[in-house]
């Protein structure tokens, strides 16, 4: 059944428990009982457990509304917006209470023996004030360019894609998420800063920047998958959904971020691997937990291009 659009409202409701809805429960459950065995290692363990029941409650009230008001389905479609930094955020505390070691010194000698050196270090030859600044300016609007294809879907009122982008942006950060529990990394801006022969500068913004996330992130341990390499891929590749044209800025771009993330050294080049695959895994489980939704967003777009005209 086709997706459709309320003449007045938006998006037309859809009720019951969509796929993003069960990949938030499921990981909020998750942790939940991770932050509940740790209890005593968490800072702050009860409010996280609070924290997670209020979450858990408004998906489900989202989702079981008999008649929902419209900022209810507005939310039931944005909420993962919101609840993904949390997550992030949260990570950073699970992490260090909860694993008692980190994985840079076995990351950066893999690296090592793949290369015969360690890139960040060897890319030093290459640097330059205005690549650096380039690159820390593309690195940085990560986060906005994964957002910026949700608000052209919603804009363009495709809304069975957006649900499906909500899925894989979901799934994308999840598993990245708990990537950093299971392998803790800082990277190599920290680890290997004493074998690095030439600091990063950049023309204006770069220091600021740069400091930013030094700030956000010096004590949180985010780098094994890459993130930004997995998640831009994702984006790439949910902007087919939007048009050809975002399609091919989108390939550009994937290539800075990627290129970037090893430069600036913020990853490992096997975090950057490990990336990619996560990528691929998100792309290829996303249509069995949507089942028969790729076949439905093609014919709901030509739906809706058919009532507007």
């Amino acid at each position: 059944m086709a997706e459709v659009v309320s003449p007045t409202h938006g998006p037309a409701r859809i009720p019951g428990f969509w796929p993003v809805d069960r990949l938030f429960l499921g990981y909020l459950a998750g942790i939940a009982v991770l932050i509940a065995v740790n209890y005593g290692k968490v800072p702050g363990a009860g409010l996280l457990l609070a924290a997670h029941a209020a979450g858990t409650a408004l998906i489900v009230v989202a989702a079981r509304a008999s008649a929902p008001s419209q900022p209810v389905n507005l939310f039931h479609y944005w909420y993962p917006l919101a609840y993904i930094p949390v997550f992030y955020w949260e990570m950073g505390m699970l992490v260090p209470a909860i694993r008692t070691v980190d994985y840079d010194a076995q990351i950066a000698s893999l690296d090592y023996r793949i290369w015969g050196a360690h890139p960040t270090v060897w890319l030093e030859r290459v640097q330059t004030p205005v690549l650096t600044e380039f690159l820390q300016i593309a690195y940085t609007l990560f986060i906005p360019s994964v957002v910026l294809v949700a608000i052209a879907l919603w804009w363009k009122k495709r809304y069975p894609e957006f649900r499906y982008y909500g899925v894989l942006v979901a799934l994308g950060f999840l598993a990245s998420y708990l990537g950093y529990l299971l392998v803790p990394v800082r990277g190599p801006r920290f680890f290997l800063a004493h074998l690095q022969h030439v600091d990063l500068h950049g023309l204006w913004l770069f220091e600021s920047m740069q400091a930013t996330l030094n700030r956000l992130e010096s004590a949180r341990f985010d780098c094994f998958p890459s993130g930004h390499t997995e998640m831009t891929m994702v984006a790439w590749w949910g902007s087919r959904f939007v048009s050809q044209r975002l399609f091919a800025a989108f390939s550009l771009y994937t290539i800075l971020i990627v290129t970037a993330t090893v430069y600036l050294r913020y990853h490992y080049t096997v975090d950057v691997f490990a990336g990619v695959v996560l990528a691929v895994a998100v792309l290829t489980v996303s249509p069995v937990l949507c089942s028969g939704v790729p076949v439905r967003l093609r014919a709901a777009s030509k739906d809706q291009a058919e009532v507007r005209n």
